[in-house]
């Protein structure tokens, strides 16, 4: 698989200063729309996004995102989606090990919310970082089973510029209890997503072009296709 070692290379979305900040964060965000593991979560439209993060102590932090879905349909026709929850990080030399858990709350749905806990082990080597992670979603009715999602991704900081290129590879399976509600995760059954981005970053402002895609087949693409997302941002 000589294509996810070039995947590897190219670096992940985000820089580890900005996902590792000292005191409370806040950001604001507006993209072309929601799409989460090469899905679409608000049916192809916009979205509008604000994250929240509070340090506790050295290391943890807790965290929540809130992300219009304008009444979607692959969440039962939600208004919006409210992942929170809480993460520890801990860096070992230029290793950086992460654990986290979320839940994720589906206001103007009933029964949609399900939660999930993750792993993530990630290398700096100067500009560059690579992130393998891990993250499970236990046996709930809300998603019609369990699911496993893996992903390895990376990144790399262009010297003397603004940007910041990324790639990632990520793979979705799990058991199926109720096919109708396992679709929300995993149309088709278990499958593979893959994306490649450039982001801008200048003081508390960001940009930037994303591309995502899956091996879904044609019955089930549908919002799983190849889709190019734009969006920008502002930390206060």
């Amino acid at each position: 698989m000589a294509w996810l070692g070039a995947l590897l290379l190219a670096g992940h979305a985000v820089p580890a200063t900005a996902q590792y900040a000292a005191g409370t964060t806040v950001m604001l965000e507006a993209a072309s729309d929601e799409r989460r593991r090469g899905l679409s979560w608000s049916d192809g439209d916009p979205v509008l996004r604000g994250s929240l993060s509070v340090p506790v102590t050295d290391g943890l932090s807790l965290d929540g995102t809130a992300t219009t879905l304008w009444g979607n349909n692959r969440h039962s026709g939600a208004d919006a989606v409210l992942d929170l929850g809480a993460t520890y990080a801990k860096q070992l030399g230029s290793w950086r090990l992460t654990a986290e858990g979320r839940y994720h709350l589906f206001p103007g749905a009933s029964g949609q919310g399900y939660g999930e806990v993750g792993a993530i082990a990630g290398f700096a080597l100067g500009p560059a970082n690579v992130d393998l992670g891990a993250r499970y979603a236990p046996r709930q009715s809300a998603i019609g089973g369990d699911n496993l999602y893996l992903s390895a991704s990376g990144a790399f900081a262009i010297p003397a510029t603004p940007f910041t290129v990324s790639a990632h590879v990520g793979h979705s399976s799990g058991d199926v209890s109720d096919p109708v509600q396992a679709a929300r995760l995993r149309p088709g059954g278990s499958y593979w997503d893959h994306g490649v981005a450039i982001d801008w970053y200048r003081g508390r402002w960001s940009a930037g072009l994303r591309y995502a895609d899956t091996d879904i087949d044609a019955a089930d693409s549908a919002h799983a296709g190849a889709s190019l997302i734009a969006r920008i941002g502002f930390t206060l």
